[in-house]
C-alpha cells in the first residue's frame, strides 16, 4: 500500500436522512484511514449550525474533523465565538477561507481576506489550532493577475497557515507549476492537491467552467461522446482522475484531498486503484 495521506471533504447534509447517509459515507471512507474530513460552510455561514452538527457526528465517530470557517460578513467577535464552540467540541482543525457574502448582503464585515483571518487567529488564539486555507493552481476565478493571486496565497501563509488544500484542477502541470512559482515566494508549507472524482460530468463541468478550472479537450470530447452511456462516463472518469492522482504523487505531492460530494463509492476505488486502501 502507499504511504500517501488521505482527506475527504463533505457538505452539511439538509436532512436527517442526509445525515444518515453521510455516516455511512464517512464509515466507508475510513477504510483508508484518513487524516481528516473537513466540512464545508455556506455562503456568509449560512449553513453554520448544519457544519458544526456534521462536524460533533465525524468526531463522535472517531475521526478528526476540520470545519471550513469563512470570515466576510463576520465580525471579529463573530469569529472568535465560533472558534470558542470549537474548541468545546475538541476541534482544533480549521479551514480558513474568505467565503462568499450571501447574495443581498452588501458588507464585507472587519475581514476583507482570508490572510486576516489567519492573522486573526494566531493573534488572540496562538498556535492552538492546525490551519488550512485554500490554494488555486489555475487561480482565483476573481484575479486579474497571477502575481497578485499568488502575492494573496503568499501572504495567508505568512499569516501562519500551517498547510494548504488547492481548488480541484484535472491538469497536473498546473498545480506543479504553482507549486514551485510559491516556493520562489518563500512558501515551505505543504501544498495538497484537491482531487475531484467524475460523479457527474455535466455538473463537474458547470464547476469547472464557473471557477475557470481547465478540463482538457480530449476529457470533454471523450466525455460528451459517451453522452447517457453512464457506465462509460464512471469508467473514463475513474481512470482519468487515477492517472491524475499517480503523476500528482510521482511528482511529490505531500497528499490527496477529495471532494467527495457526499458519497463514497468512486474516491473509494481511486484510492484502492492507487493502493490507499485496501481491495475488498
Amino acid at each position: 500500500m502507499s504511504t500517501t495521506p488521505v482527506s475527504f471533504e463533505f457538505f452539511p447534509p439538509n436532512t436527517p436522512v442526509g445525515a444518515d447517509k453521510l455516516r455511512t459515507v464517512v464509515q466507508d471512507l475510513a477504510a483508508v484511514k484518513p487524516e481528516f474530513f473537513s466540512v464545508t460552510y455556506g455562503a456568509g455561514g449560512t449553513t453554520r449550525e448544519r457544519t458544526l452538527e456534521t462536524v460533533k457526528a465525524i468526531a463522535a465517530m472517531g475521526h478528526e474533523a476540520a470545519p471550513h470557517l469563512s470570515c466576510v460578513g463576520s465580525t471579529e467577535a463573530n469569529i472568535a465565538e465560533i472558534l470558542a464552540t470549537y474548541r468545546q467540541q475538541g476541534i482544533r482543525r480549521i479551514v480558513a477561507l474568505r467565503g462568499d457574502l450571501p447574495s443581498g448582503t452588501a458588507t464585507a464585515g472587519e475581514f476583507r481576506y482570508a490572510s486576516e483571518l489567519v492573522e486573526f487567529i494566531r493573534r488572540t488564539q496562538g498556535d492552538d489550532w492546525f490551519i488550512e486555507v485554500a490554494a488555486y493552481p489555475e487561480y482565483h476565478p476573481q484575479q486579474r493577475y497571477a502575481r497578485r493571486d499568488l502575492e494573496h496565497f503568499a501572504n495567508k501563509v505568512g499569516a501562519g497557515a500551517n498547510s494548504a488544500i488547492t481548488q480541484f484542477f484535472f491538469n497536473p502541470d498546473a498545480y506543479f507549476h504553482f507549486v514551485d512559482e510559491v516556493h520562489k515566494l518563500g512558501v515551505r508549507v505543504p501544498i495538497v492537491p484537491g482531487i475531484m472524482p467524475i460523479h457527474n460530468y455535466a455538473r463537474i463541468a458547470q464547476f469547472a467552467a464557473r471557477d475557470g478550472i481547465e478540463i482538457p479537450r480530449w476529457v470533454a470530447l471523450k466525455m460528451e461522446g459517451f453522452m447517457d452511456d453512464a457506465a462509460s462516463v464512471r469508467a473514463f472518469g475513474v481512470e482519468v482522475v487515477t492517472r491524475l492522482c499517480e503523476r500528482l504523487i510521482a511528482g511529490g505531492a505531500p497528499a490527496l484531498h477529495f471532494y467527495t460530494l457526499n458519497q463514497s463509492a468512486l474516491s473509494l476505488e481511486i484510492c484502492r486503484k492507487l493502493g490507499l486502501a485496501q481491495a475488498d
